[in-house]
C-alpha cells in the first residue's frame, strides 16, 4: 500500500510534518511518496498534478495533505479507490473549483486542525467533518501543528493501523 503526501503552499515535499509521518508509514511497511508542488500556486493545478502522479502508482493509496495539500488530497480522493484520507488544517472552502460539501470521501477520513489557526478557520474543518461524518481532532495549536506534532503523529499511526485492519 502507498502513502502519498501533499504539502502546503509555503512548504516543500519533505517538511517537518511529512518527514515524521513518512517515518511512521515506512515503519509499518507502506511505500511513501511526497509530491513537489513548489512553484505551482494555483490549487486546482496542484490537483491536476496529483491526479497525473496517481496514475503511476501501483496498488492501493492513502492520501495525506496539509493545508493546501489537504485541499489537493481531498479533491483527488474521490477519483480513485483511495483507502484513506488524512488531512491537517485543510484549506477547505477558501476558493478553487472543488465543492467540499459535495465531494465523496473515503470511509476512513480523518481531519486534524488547530484551535489557534489564523490561516484556515477551524470552523471550515468542523463544517466539512460534520457534512461527511468524518473523524475530527482539534488540537491546541496553530496552523502549522508543530507544537502538537507528537499528537499528530500518534493520530496518524492509529489511522494507518485502522487502514491495515
Amino acid at each position: 500500500m502507498n502513502v502519498v503526501f501533499s504539502h502546503g503552499k509555503e512548504s516543500g515535499p519533505w517538511g517537518t510534518k511529512i518527514k515524521e509521518m513518512a517515518k511512521i508509514a515506512e515503519s509499518k511497511g507502506f511505500k511513501v511518496a511526497s509530491i513537489d508542488y513548489q512553484g505551482i500556486d494555483d490549487v486546482d493545478n496542484r490537483v491536476n498534478k496529483l491526479r497525473e502522479k496517481l496514475t503511476l502508482v501501483d496498488g492501493s493509496v492513502v492520501l495525506v495533505g496539509s493545508s493546501m495539500g489537504g485541499y489537493v488530497a481531498t479533491a483527488c480522493s474521490e477519483f480513485l479507490a483511495c483507502k484513506g484520507l488524512f488531512v491537517l488544517a485543510p484549506a477547505f472552502y477558501l476558493g478553487g473549483n472543488v465543492d467540499f460539501d459535495a465531494v465523496t470521501v473515503p470511509k476512513r477520513t480523518t481531519v486534524v486542525h488547530g484551535w489557534q489557526d489564523d490561516i484556515v478557520p477551524v470552523e471550515n474543518s468542523w463544517r466539512f467533518a460534520k457534512q461527511h461524518s468524518t473523524e475530527l481532532h482539534i488540537l491546541n495549536d496553530d496552523h502549522r501543528l508543530i507544537t502538537t506534532l507528537p499528537k499528530v503523529t500518534e493520530l496518524f499511526s492509529q489511522f494507518l493501523d485502522d487502514i491495515e485492519a
